[in-house]
């Protein structure tokens, strides 16, 4: 009797690499071991339905959770999730359950450990990371109308990235790490939350834990850092921020230094110098980018032709008003000419009109009965306030409370915000991937959403450790990787690959 043999296929795609490195930094297990759960009740584990949200969301595909079986369906689920695991048990029902118990222990603080555990097994020791936030719209109103609760997020609207000021929102705040841009602390906030005062409460609260779990020593942040009462809480780790040019000191200092680093050379060109603001005691590094000034030359050119039309068609709004008596005339253009920015007004002289009270031809050498009084002049653009304001849009600068230049060096300064800030936009823009899962943001409730960004993030730290791990292999074997346009590269990116 001949044996019947049946064989069936499964598609696997990159998943196979993505499931491996979820496995090499044992995320699943550690979630299992962190979070309490009664596996007689349940067909799929919490660190397993992290795992099944992971490869969904790295699957590129575009799947909602609740389309999570579809999107299983030809996938060797037994192989990338586990032992027994079925596409259909990843449904809705489990995913959710699995993002309640996730919020009830903290979605944050299940990441940060799961970031502490990822970073020792990669042995990659973070020198810099960068604190960032972006948003994310929402469908639906969720608890916008709603006293805000402890411990829940408040879904409204809010400042968009996105450009969605319409649609209500909620804040991920990210620090990743600067060169590799994995992402070593997450916190979800309210849509309505500044920069300003979530980087004060996040630093405030983590900063010596960053120190501690990540043997961390630079906060890299935008200008929301910069903010006197900020600086001082911090004052326990080295920071590096930009300086907002809405300080007046910023000015006066670029003003003083701009005119000697634009005439050295056409390159980029710094100094430095000690300040204190604050209190805190910090070094500003003044900076002159020509790539700057090229791009700041055509908005410039448009705010002063906006500023300079405004006063000319006000200037000659005023040229037309009568005015009883000279005095009135000459208050008026006085407070006029005190108001200019871009123009000033030449030869300006108060002309008076005589009138009769009789009608017909006025009788000779009859003075008139009244006078009205009158402002002439021309008004003309200043050059130099132009001047003066695309030199300002063509330097900034660039604080830090590392007063030892043998430490870290001006140039290591400026190349740390400068170029490694783009890691973290770049997990931005991944996370916002309309491939990705969140491109429709849409959960019955905050608490899940606060949950999902929590895998979401996890998402991103899987990705970026892969890439991590596929450089170092090349470049341990001196080997290379077929970009994008056909020429060989040791740093291809993990989505390429």
């Amino acid at each position: 009797m001949e044996s019947s043999s049946s064989y069936t296929s499964k598609t696997i795609d990159h998943l196979g690499l993505v499931a491996g490195m979820c496995d090499e930094l044992g995320l699943s297990n550690l979630i299992d071991k962190l979070i309490p759960q009664d596996m007689a009740k349940r067909t799929v584990s919490v660190g397993q339905a992290v795992k099944a949200m992971i490869l969904n969301g790295l699957g590129f595909a575009n799947r909602a959770l609740y389309l999570s079986p579809i999107f299983f369906k030809d996938k060797p689920t037994e192989r990338l999730i586990g032992p027994g695991i079925q596409p259909e048990h990843i449904n809705d029902d489990i995913l959710g359950r699995a993002l309640d118990t996730i919020f009830d222990y903290d979605p944050s603080k299940l990441f940060l450990q799961c970031a502490i555990k990822a970073m020792n097994i990669l042995k990659f020791n973070p020198h810099c990371a960068h604190l960032d936030s972006t948003s994310f719209h929402t469908n639906g109103k969720y608890n916008s109308h709603e006293e805000e609760q402890e411990g829940v997020i408040r879904i409204t609207k809010g400042y968009s990235r996105d450009h969605r000021p319409d649609l209500n929102q909620l804040i991920l705040q990210l620090i990743c790490e600067g060169r590799t841009g994995i992402p070593l602390m997450m916190e979800t906030m309210s849509g309505n939350k500044s920069d300003k005062e979530n980087f004060r409460k996040t630093l405030k609260t983590h900063a010596e834990q960053l120190k501690t779990d990540f043997s961390l020593e630079y906060i890299v942040a935008d200008s929301a850092l910069y903010v006197a009462e900020t600086l001082k809480e911090i004052s326990k780790i080295w920071w590096i921020s930009r300086v907002p040019e809405t300080i007046n000191l910023t000015n006066d200092i670029i003003d003083a230094l701009a005119p000697d680093l634009i005439m050295q050379t056409e390159e980029p060109k710094f100094c430095s110098l000690g300040v204190v603001y604050g209190d805190v005691k910090q070094r500003w590094i003044v900076i002159y980018s020509p790539k700057v000034n090229q791009r700041a030359q055509k908005s410039v050119n448009k705010k002063i032709f906006d500023i300079t039309s405004k006063e000319q068609k006000s200037f000659y709004s005023i040229c037309k008003q009568s005015f009883a008596c000279e005095a009135d005339a000459r208050q008026v253009a006085k407070k006029f000419t005190e108001t200019l920015q871009g123009t000033t007004i030449n030869d300006m002289q108060i002309t008076t009109i005589g009138y009769f009270n009789r009608k017909g031809r006025p009788i000779q050498d009859r003075q008139p009965d009244y006078y009205t009084y009158h402002i002439t002049g021309t008004i003309a653009s200043i050059i130099s306030y132009r001047n003066n304001m695309l030199r300002r849009k063509s330097c900034f600068i660039i604080a830090t409370n590392q007063l030892d230049y043998s430490a870290i060096t001006d140039s290591e300064v400026i190349e740390i915000y400068t170029k490694d800030q783009q890691k973290v936009e770049r997990g931005f823009r991944f996370l916002k991937d309309p491939m990705f899962v969140a491109s429709t943001l849409f959960l019955k409730s905050p608490k899940r959403i606060m949950a999902l960004m929590m895998v979401m993030t996890l998402c991103l730290l899987v990705y970026s450790a892969l890439e991590l791990r596929i450089r170092r292999v090349l470049q341990e074997n001196k080997a290379t990787f077929v970009d994008q346009k056909g020429k060989p590269t040791s740093k291809p990116t993990a989505r390429w690959v």
